[in-house]
């Protein structure tokens, strides 16, 4: 189950942030063999002056629609498998939404399985 925090500007639409969401979603079940139905995202859009990143860190060049994206998921996915999540949900924004590569930032926070409750107080994937 991964869980996806989407950081980004204030004043996207409603169909903004569906697409943006979409994108990142197919990129994951794709490359990473999430099932289509575990999708569990949160959207921050924030203030402009509260999204705060260097605008060419990294030899890229960010502007004002950066989008950063967190993915927590289960530690073990090879580093091709990761690369392959990276440019698929570069393209599938830039189709979606035009968004330029330079404007995507993602970290990838690999965890354990018992280091998931998906309710009723139960860790999830935890033997007992």
């Amino acid at each position: 189950m991964p869980l996806v925090k989407i950081h980004l500007r204030k004043g996207k639409s409603e169909e903004y942030v569906r697409l943006v969401s979409e994108a990142i979603h197919e990129a994951l079940v794709t490359e990473a063999s999430i099932p289509p139905d575990d999708k569990f995202h949160v959207v921050h859009q924030t203030e402009p002056a509260e999204l705060i990143a260097n605008p060419s860190y990294a030899e890229v060049n960010r502007s004002a629609d950066l989008i950063v994206v967190e993915i927590t998921l289960n530690a073990g996915r090879t580093v091709e498998i990761k690369r392959n999540i990276y440019r698929r949900m570069s393209r599938n924004l830039e189709r979606a939404i035009q968004l330029r590569p330079d404007d995507l930032l993602v970290s990838l926070v690999e965890v354990t399985k018992e280091n998931w409750s998906f309710g009723r107080g139960i860790a999830t994937y935890a033997a007992e």
